[in-house]
């Protein structure tokens, strides 16, 4: 895992531009704190920060290989879990390795089949390559889009990087979000592509993107498509657990210390019983976050009947893991300052209130004693695990089930925002267009009901859009402080394979995530194989919503603070006057998203160009 960056140029010499990618480059620090090292010729200036996970002391990049006709040089992040077999089948093409890593596999394939090397990979990767021989940059990205990979256009060629901060740390960049930019930001409809800031984009989930002399081109090498499923349900079963078998096997290797993240609940306990079966007893090391006395003031809300303790002692007990919780204090969740590093992680202007200060901080916590961790997430995107998915008026409404429902962070009525701006904004409408885009990407098979397509544009919605800002946030966290976090419910052969199977398997023992349950439901517990669905922990500690209260009444003593261009003052002035016993989600919420805005504000100093 790793940070790579770049300058790529037609109409200028960067021979002597070290020093621009040299801060291009170590924005990224926290992503690869064992290494670093840049490469430049005349058209191309590569950056790269190393997490050293695979072969340890060779890996090292920008990686090079001389050819006759020119350089062809890589930066690569990510890990390919098939890079043995790979290996194996160009030796016997006749190429020779000069290292045991997975980068030196994905170079080499380059070398021998040009660009479609992405369609033999296994795995999450983004990585980019000067191709000297035709002058050309290459960049490719993971099918589920689980590492990130950004371009911004230049007058004679592109910047790239895997943050965004990356790209704005190059004078070129322009620091500019627009009126569609905070539509983006706002709405919550996860567009494919879409960064945010203006004239920058993300390479596509599945996409390669070709930068020469004559511009950018896009090719998708990669769709999530509708195909006939032939199999039984028994079959199906049978199948999903012959996946996650083999998936789980290829995720466990690495050259560092490993872990598994429990939550107490069926996606991350299948992981865990099946990293046991394949290590053996007492050899698996699990780590859970929780809030000082959640287990025992906890009070049932909208999103969680239960608190995730006693269901991860079951597991743990069960399946024989070293566990360790990592417990927070109020006090530190509401650090301002971890905030700020948030919000530096993510670039963006948005985000999941406490639960992403409390999974940083679990991230921080877990690097102190693993390098590298197995996450449960997007089994509830892949399966049908989501409440809403199941109730019938989220199924047949016009709009994104996560905003239709309207529960959780993801509020469509955006708490806080100025209203005026809000109404110059248009977010419904915004939302409705990009709602009607994407269901138009949902094949339908002749045999399909209308109820069956419906609940397959579900999956389909969640998979290309929702799972895109689950990833994107599990992966800043993490790299923030340089965590590898690997997602086996993403190899695109179980996303494949399942996405296909009709819904009536998927709830066949009538439950959400019948498929999964059926597969795993002898390694585990009775009472989480059978838990229902319990979103990722939020703290209920009113310490924590008096904290923003009085960071909300600081922000309001400063009058010219950029924030109030997007913020309702006088919502933000009565929010702080409520008693912080009993103040509610909303509220809470809004409070959350404004003192995100303002540390984002700080950090990166946009120019914000308004409807």
């Amino acid at each position: 895992m790793c940070g790579i960056t770049g300058w790529i140029s037609f109409d200028r010499d960067l021979a002597r531009e070290h020093k621009v990618l040299d801060a291009m480059t170590e924005t990224m620090a926290c992503r690869g704190p064992d290494a670093r090292g840049t490469w430049v010729d005349r058209h191309a200036a590569l950056g790269h920060r190393r997490l050293a996970v695979i072969d340890l002391p060779g890996g090292l990049q920008p990686m090079t290989v001389r050819t006759d006709a020119g350089a062809v040089t890589l930066v690569y992040s990510g890990e390919v879990y098939n890079f043995a077999e790979l290996r194996d089948e160009l030796t016997r093409q006749g190429k020779r390795f000069r290292t045991s890593s997975d980068t030196e596999v994905v170079l080499q394939g380059y070398l021998h089949w040009g660009p479609a090397v992405a369609e033999r990979l296994n795995g999450m990767y983004a990585f980019a390559i000067w191709d000297g021989r035709d002058q050309k940059l290459v960049m490719i990205r993971d099918r589920m889009g689980i590492k990130p990979l950004y371009y911004y256009r230049t007058p004679d060629g592109v910047l790239f990087g895997s943050e965004q901060k990356a790209i704005l740390a190059h004078p070129l960049a322009k620091r500019v979000v627009d009126a569609d930019g905070l539509r983006e930001a706002f709405s919550y409809t996860f567009t494919p592509g879409h960064a945010i800031w203006a004239d920058m984009r993300q390479v596509e989930p599945g996409t390669i993107v070709t930068v020469d002399v004559t511009g950018v081109r896009e090719r998708t090498y990669w769709r999530l498509e509708t195909r006939p499923h032939a199999d039984d349900a028994g079959t199906s079963v049978g199948r999903v657990r012959e996946l996650l078998d083999d998936i789980v096997r290829r995720q466990l290797v690495a050259d560092v210390p490993r872990c598994l993240l429990l939550s107490g609940g069926l996606d991350s306990g299948a992981l865990t019983a099946l990293a046991a079966a394949h290590l053996g007893a007492g050899q698996v090391r699990t780590f859970a976050v929780d809030f000082m006395g959640q287990a025992e003031n906890f009070r049932p809300d909208d999103l969680r009947d239960t608190p995730d303790t006693p269901f991860i002692q079951d597991v743990v007990r069960h399946v024989g893991t070293e566990h360790a919780d990592i417990v927070l204090d109020p006090k530190t969740l509401a650090d301002p300052g971890i905030r700020r590093a948030v919000a530096l992680a993510r670039d963006l202007p948005v985000g999941t209130g406490d639960m992403d200060l409390s999974l940083y901080l679990l991230f921080k916590a877990i690097r102190g004693k693993s390098t590298v961790a197995l996450s449960g997430e997007a089994a509830d995107e892949i399966f049908g695990g989501y409440r809403h998915m199941h109730i019938p008026q989220i199924q047949t409404a016009r709009a994104f089930p996560w905003i239709a429902v309207n529960v959780g962070p993801f509020d469509k009525d955006s708490t806080g925002l100025d209203p005026h701006l809000l109404t110059r904004l248009d977010l419904d409408a915004y939302r409705l267009d990009a709602y009607d885009t994407a269901i138009a990407e949902v094949g339908r098979l002749d045999g399909d009901d209308d109820f069956e397509h419906r609940m397959r544009i579900m999956i389909h919605l969640h998979v290309t859009r929702f799972m895109k800002y689950l990833l994107d946030r599990k992966d800043r966290m993490s790299m923030a402080v340089g965590l590898e976090v690997r997602v086996p419910y993403c190899d695109h052969r179980l996303v494949e394979y399942v996405y296909n199977t009709p819904w009536s398997m998927k709830t066949h023992d009538g439950r959400e995530k019948s498929l999964l349950r059926g597969a795993t439901r002898q390694l585990l517990p009775d009472s989480v194989a059978w838990r229902p669905k319990s979103p990722y922990p939020s703290t209920q500690d009113p310490y924590y919503s008096q904290e923003l209260q009085n960071q909300g009444k600081d922000l309001l003593a400063d009058r010219d603070h950029d924030v109030f261009a997007l913020v309702d003052r006088d919502w933000l002035e009565g929010a702080t006057k409520r008693d912080p016993a009993a103040v509610d989600r909303l509220t809470r919420l809004g409070l959350e998203r404004v003192l995100d805005l303002a540390a984002w504000l700080d950090i990166y100093r946009p120019e914000l160009k308004l409807p």
